[in-house]
């Protein structure tokens, strides 16, 4: 079986492009490990990039992209039970997986094989949790983590009180239900990280938000309004559907949708590079790669250190 390769970085560091590259050389299928993704026209906010898919006139086959309708929650219980389904699907063909994606409990969960149960909702708690604000729900979760010594669920995942009152949810099943949840296998792989400086990351953040309001990210929010999907949902997924929401239905303005998207995916950005920096106190080896090389020197190097330990 083809040992996997992963591929991380904070966002804007040119992940989809060098995992499709690498897939390209080597045979490969691309596996996505973004949060966002896996929903349906959600495309331009999410980042698809679907055109890097296609390298030197081959088009790459990719996973776990629009695979949920917009509105519903994806989490990371199915993701576990869906990576596993893309992965067993490639390498049963002979490919070699590349995962790919920025959200960092994903790729971790994934690699380490985290035990997860489908965690119900818990109505009691919610009514005993409503009324709170962020930062008391952020302390009652941080409580919660060090009673079950837990890694899930850090501040990139939680900046909604709706996004934290789950995340307790979570907690508290699992605090109580310690042995529930099924087995899913740890996954070998070599982990390659791309390191950009944080003057070049931010630079691209912005180049690339401009970029993307340009392409229509106002329009794609408003037809998925338009199809019923309510505000609080698409606001749920926070970054770009957030403030692009709060936008569109009036609660502030253009230039106020810029600079606070721009200064949040800074944010997003550098609690990212924390979560990998974690990753490595935690055991995972992570090779670290140029992210500013050119895409087939980065390719040459990644397989140099896959070949190595073949």
């Amino acid at each position: 079986m083809a040992r996997m390769i992963t591929i991380i970085g904070p966002t804007a560091s040119g992940k989809t492009a060098l995992a499709a590259a690498l897939a390209a050389r080597v045979g490969g299928e691309v596996i996505s490990a973004d949060s966002r993704q896996v929903y349906r026209r959600m495309d331009i906010g999410t980042g698809k990039d679907l055109a890097d898919y296609e390298v030197g006139g081959v088009k790459v086959p990719y996973h776990l992209i629009d695979i949920a309708e917009p509105g519903t929650r994806y989490n990371l219980f199915q993701y576990q039970h869906d990576f596993l389904r893309a992965y067993n699907d490639v390498t049963g063909r002979g490919a070699v997986p590349v995962l790919c994606g920025g959200s960092g409990l994903y790729v971790e969960a994934v690699l380490k094989g985290y035990r997860l149960a489908p965690v119900p909702e818990n109505r009691e708690l919610r009514a005993q949790l409503e009324g709170k604000s962020l930062a008391e729900l952020t302390e009652i979760l941080a409580g919660l983590k060090r009673k079950n010594g837990s890694t899930m669920h850090n501040t990139t995942d939680v900046d909604t009180a709706k996004r934290a009152i789950r995340a307790i949810e979570i907690e508290t099943f699992n605090g109580e239900n310690p042995t529930a949840g099924a087995d899913i296998p740890a996954i070998d792989s070599l982990i390659v990280g791309l390191d950009i400086s944080r003057e070049e990351r931010r630079s691209r953040i912005t180049a690339r938000l401009r970029q993307r309001l340009e392409d229509g990210m106002v329009d794609e929010v408003r037809q998925l309004l338009g199809e019923g999907i309510a505000a609080d949902d698409l606001i749920y997924y926070g970054l770009e559907y957030k403030y692009v929401t709060e936008y569109v239905t009036g609660r502030i303005t253009y230039d106020e949708m810029f600079a606070g998207l721009e200064i949040a995916i800074h944010q997003f950005a550098k609690r990212q590079m924390t979560w990998f920096r974690g990753m490595e106190r935690r055991g995972f080896a992570i090779n670290w790669v140029d992210a500013l090389l050119p895409t087939d020197a980065k390719v040459d190097i990644i397989l140099g250190w896959y070949g190595a330990e073949q």
